[in-house]
């Protein structure tokens, strides 16, 4: 997660309802951070009643939310802090009624 921009493949049955809540989570998130285009949100590619699409956290907003919100990420249920951070992530997004599957691609 260190030294390199992150990128979550955000899986859903529900693309039309839940790309709006992630955009907004992403945007809440940079936000409170204080950071301005810190991440892309790719196109979906569909499958199988599914819709995947990328969202690419880019380092200076990755170094915001180390600041911002390590101290909850720590606290986050998973042994390594790669999956405390998606952890963290699936947190927010549900707390935001969007059900969505988060997985770390690697760039």
């Amino acid at each position: 997660m260190h030294g390199r921009p992150t990128i979550l493949e955000i899986a859903t049955t529900k693309y039309d309802v839940d790309r709006p809540i992630v955009q907004a989570v992403m945007e809440e998130i940079q936000t409170a951070c204080g950071i301005n285009e810190g991440f892309l949100i790719s196109n979906p590619m569909e499958r199988f009643g599914w819709a995947f699409f990328k969202v690419l956290i880019k380092m200076e907003l990755l170094s915001g939310m180390e600041l911002k919100f390590g101290d909850q990420i720590a606290k986050t249920k998973g042994k390594k802090i790669e999956e405390k951070f998606i952890k963290f992530m699936i947190n927010f997004f549900e707390s935001k009624d969007a059900r969505v599957k988060v997985k770390l691609v690697d760039a």
